[in-house]
């Protein structure tokens, strides 16, 4: 298959325009593939050869303005198109295609809880050519009309409102002018909840075995999104640019969601089958808000070449997080009265939970600029790669620093006018650039430069120092202290610095301290170096308020009181920029992992935010204790962690905080060294305390107790046989590839490298299962065997696959010289595809950053 290069994009851009598609699926011949019969009506600007592209099973016919073509012609995924004469043409293909088992193109699913069968297209890059054919490229766009025949029973979804002739024929609205990558169609036998806001219709969806789950939360999804689409149309001038807006939740979905117009789709992880947090609920609302933003930016001004993607996601990552902190609901939500916005502090989840993404991926060899120079982005398959924490939230970030210093007033004018623009049409960087400089005096495109074009983290360290003794003590007090900035790299940063005090009568958990100051700084500026009034505070944080994107090294003073201290600063998001210093710090082997522990065991218990708590307990477990500690450290450092999940859960015995202890219980489960406690709660369906043992932790409990030898194929067979549902085959794959056995892990193993019937959902369970810390002596000898299997198995079943098989069939836990060497020379490969390249190359890094941490405990021993 060829994928398609930019050059090769822009010389047909200039070929054709597109007018129109009118698209007919047939869903009822069949479970392997469907009927795909698409008519492209286009004009050639000038004679010349183009191509079209499609992947099918069988291309029946062709034909160029009612002559037939030979369908033998096909290369690959491109049929030529040669001697077109200038003018109009009417093309039409007739194929079957085939239906997906890895969440690309239309893929299916039968639901094992009651056999219904559901389908969804994922389209995105290139896959809209595993479902019609198509001239697919973003800036090509064009009106859709598609008529779907599916199985009786069923209800069809599309971009546009979809009608019912009868006898399974359904016709989907046109749709305006959109690119190839955002149609969708979604079929099956849904469970649906509707209503209609602003002259609208809305809609929410999923599988009617999830039914009971949709409809109890159905009240708040629907109040989120009506909430946020009142508050976007308070920030943009268009309105709205679709149809209709549905909502679909659906099975083994590779994203988080996606941003159809008329119809997002969302992973159905997101219908909460059983017990969740607060924090887990707002990043669902969060998902909301970021697809509804694409429906602006994306959607109706979309990138030109695949070079832009951060201009979709960037946008949509920090509107999404910031719009939610914005909006208020009519009625109550959990503890959250009507009228206040029930999710005030979702930055602190972006700084703790999203912001660390965008550093990793910034440290590493395949790190690139949020806006790479276009001839960095060659082709389909390299652009593919920049899905990544720099292009969401390192992009989120910079656009946050940007309001920061341009204000949100101009930023929300310059972003109006690109919309008036380019409204269904396509803009570039340099577009964008130039409609926010319309905006302000400012010098935007100097901005652009050192924020978008340059790779890396920057490190701002604060000195602190007595000031001079010539220079006067302001206010005449007698007392002030110097705050020196430095800075290791090249951006420009506008921060808040905040100075904190050891209060009086200390209120809740050790050190409190309150706020004495926050004042703004320019990085590099006149206020690089300043002096301030007072005596020396007991804390100065740098970028307080996490409103730029840098890494922070405190004072020794400072981070002294940060270990005594830490969770008695009063505000969460200060404390979030904290944990991720010091989370920073650990990664740079700066901070022995035992100290981390420590801080972790000392100040969680008293910790409020609940991102905070998660966010500070899964780096804790799945990188500090499971990579960073040396084995002569783990069994000490797992007694730190199993430690203090049992203190969160002694303190959380009243009720009062069921998120908390249920973060809690999660943990510990996952930490447990013995299984005594894990079987009581297991056999008594309960946790002492609560909570009672939902789907979730029955199998968290029972994997865990598959990787200490606990449990046995009966157990686990019995559990699948009372949870027959996706997520319980999820669980009992998870379990069983983790059973401590050599046949166990041989029968995983070929299950994911050799058998290639697993869906995408069920692959990642079992390689989730397989790498189990503590079980080295059954896995070592597959470290070596990954490499070329991996290879192997992704050259057969493509990027998605290749994307699970890098990223949760990796060694992971392998920590070790001989590991690194073996992966290493494995790059050298020819065959490896670009997906798997780009997850080896960062999952390489990760390894030899473990093996630093390691060396520099082992060198302080």
């Amino acid at each position: 298959m060829s994928v398609l290069t930019r050059d090769e994009a822009q010389t047909r851009a200039q070929i054709l325009d597109v007018e129109r598609y009118t698209i007919a699926l047939d869903l009822t011949t069949g479970e392997e593939t469907f009927d795909s019969r698409t008519a492209i009506r286009f004009t050639a600007r000038a004679a010349g050869d183009t191509f079209v592209e499609v992947k099918p099973a069988t291309l029946r016919s062709i034909s160029l303005d009612g002559q037939p073509l030979d369908p033998a012609l096909l290369d690959g995924n491109r049929y030529p198109l040669t001697a077109l004469a200038a003018g109009p043409h009417e093309l039409h293909i007739d194929a079957a295609m085939r239906y997906s088992r890895t969440g690309e193109g239309m893929h299916r699913f039968t639901d094992p809880t009651d056999g219904e069968t559901y389908v969804y297209t994922q389209l995105f890059m290139e896959d809209v050519q595993r479902v019609f054919a198509a001239f697919d490229q973003p800036d090509l766009k064009s009106v859709f009309t598609i008529d779907v025949t599916a199985p009786e029973g069923w209800t069809v979804l599309g971009n546009g409102v979809a009608g019912h002739a009868g006898e399974g024929r359904w016709t989907i609205a046109a749709t305006p002018l959109v690119s190839t990558y955002l149609v969708a169609v979604a079929a099956g036998p849904w469970h649906s909840v509707t209503t209609e806001h602003a002259g609208l219709p809305f809609g929410i969806h999923c599988r009617r075995s999830l039914a009971p789950y949709l409809d109890a939360d159905a009240d708040e999804i629907l109040d989120i999104t009506r909430a946020l689409y009142d508050r976007y149309h308070e920030k943009f001038d268009e309105p709205y640019p679709f149809d209709s807006y549905d909502q679909a939740f659906v099975p083994e979905f590779n994203a988080g969601a996606m941003e159809n117009p008329g119809l997002v789709t969302f992973r159905d992880e997101f219908v909460y089958r059983s017990a969740v947090t607060d924090t887990e609920r707002q990043t669902r609302a969060m998902v909301i808000a970021h697809e509804m933003a694409h429906m602006w930016f994306g959607d109706l001004v979309t990138l030109t070449w695949w070079d832009d993607i951060w201009l979709n996601e960037s946008f949509a990552e920090y509107m999404g997080y910031q719009t939610l902190t914005e909006v208020t609901l009519p009625r109550a939500l959990n503890s959250v009265s009507a009228g206040q916005s029930p999710f005030p502090d979702t930055w602190v989840d972006f700084g703790v939970a999203r912001k660390g993404w965008g550093y990793d991926a910034d440290q590493r060899p395949s790190t690139h600029p949020v806006a790479p120079d276009p001839d960095a982005v060659p082709d389909t398959a390299s652009a593919l790669l920049n899905f990544d924490g720099i292009s969401y939230a390192k992009g989120a970030s910079a656009l946050r620093q940007l309001v920061a210093w341009l204000g949100e007033k101009d930023f929300l004018a310059g972003i109006n006018t690109h919309f008036a623009r380019h409204k269904f049409a396509n803009a570039t960087l340099a577009d964008f650039i130039d409609n926010l400089a319309s905006a302000t005096d400012r010098d935007v495109h100097a901005w652009a430069e050192q924020w978008l074009r340059t790779i890396g983290v920057d490190t701002l360290t604060a000195e602190i120092a007595a000031p001079e003794p010539a220079e006067p003590a302001p206010n005449g007090n007698g007392q002030s202290w110097a705050l020196a900035v430095t800075r290791d790299g090249s951006r420009p940063h506008r921060i808040t610095v905040g100075t904190y005090d050891h209060a009086l009568g200390a209120q809740s958990g050790p050190g409190h301290l309150a706020l004495r100051d926050r004042f703004e700084l320019d990085v590099p500026g006149d206020g690089t170096h300043t002096i301030r009034p007072g005596r020396r505070p007991a804390l100065v944080v740098l970028n307080d308020g996490d409103l730029t994107y840098a890494k922070v090294r405190l004072d020794t003073a400072s981070w002294d009181t940060v270990l005594t201290s830490l969770s008695g600063i009063p505000d969460a998001l200060t404390r979030a920029v904290v944990w991720n210093t010091a989370r920073d710090m650990v990664r740079d082997a700066e901070l022995p992992p035992a100290t981390y522990l420590a801080a972790a065991r000392t100040h969680l218990p008293h910790e409020t935010d609940l991102a905070l708590v998660q966010g500070v307990l899964s780096f804790a477990a799945g990188q500090v204790v499971d990579r960073y500690t040396v084995p002569e450290g783990l069994p000490a450092a797992r007694a730190t962690l199993t430690g203090l999940c049992r203190d969160l859960i002694r303190r959380t015995e009243d009720g009062s905080r069921p998120g908390l202890r249920l973060i809690a219980v999660r943990h510990f489960i996952d930490a447990a060294t013995q299984p005594d406690t894990l079987r009581t709660w297991l056999d008594e369906g309960t946790v002492h305390g609560g909570p009672e043992l939902d789907p979730e932790l029955r199998w968290r409990i029972l994997t865990r107790l598959a990787v200490l030898g606990a449990t046995d194929e009966a157990a686990i067979a019995t559990a699948l046989a009372a949870d027959p549902s996706a997520t319980g085959r999820e669980g009992a794959a998870r379990c069983r590839a983790a059973l401590p056995t050599a046949e166990a892990k041989a029968a995983a193993w070929d299950a994911l490298f050799t058998d290639d019937t697993l869906s995408n959902y069920l692959f990642t369970a079992t390689a989730q299962g397989f790498w189990q810390p503590g079980q080295e002596e059954l896995t070592d000898g597959y470290v070596a065997r990954f490499y070329p299997d991996a290879i192997a198995l992704a050259a057969r079943r493509g990027p998605a696959i290749a994307e699970a098989a890098g990223r949760y069939a990796f060694p992971a836990y392998a920590v070790d010289p001989m590991s690194l060497g073996t992966g290493t020379r494995a790059l050298e490969d020819p065959d490896l595809i670009p997906a798997l390249r780009r997850k080896l190359v960062d999952q390489l890094d990760d390894l030899r950053r473990a093996l630093a941490v390691r060396s520099a405990v082992a060198l302080a021993d």
